[in-house]
């Protein structure tokens, strides 16, 4: 198995971890945005979408870019592409265990052991 960064690791599955800030990556995900337009469908201050932004920020998932008085944000897909990896090597964990799971029951069956039901 890859040898992964464990704190950018933890940073993105904390940052994923709030339903708030999966909204907001979905709302980046059609563009960049600005800050105020991010905050828009929520009922919360600017200082408090402004935090969630930080723990993005922080993970690496998205920049901060700044044109005159506007602040808009640009995913940055880096370190979801690691955590993407990092799960499917799980995936792939997980896959063999079931394959040979099924493995071992078709052999239960052949011998007559198991009725074809698991209680």
């Amino acid at each position: 198995m890859v040898k992964y960064n464990e704190d950018s690791l933890d940073n993105v599955f904390s940052a994923l971890g709030d339903p708030t800030r999966r909204a907001i990556m979905a709302q980046l995900s059609s563009g960049d945005l600005s800050v105020s337009k991010i905050a828009a469908p929520y009922e919360m201050f600017l200082p408090a979408v402004s935090k969630h932004l930080n723990v993005f920020e922080d993970a690496g998932l998205i920049r901060r870019l700044k044109q005159g008085r506007v602040i808009s944000c640009k995913l940055t897909p880096e370190p979801l592409q690691n955590a993407s990896a990092w799960l499917d090597d799980y995936k792939a964990f997980w896959e063999g265990q079931l394959d040979s799971l099924s493995d071992y029951l078709d052999t239960l069956k052949k011998i007559g052991a198991c009725d074809g039901q698991i209680s």
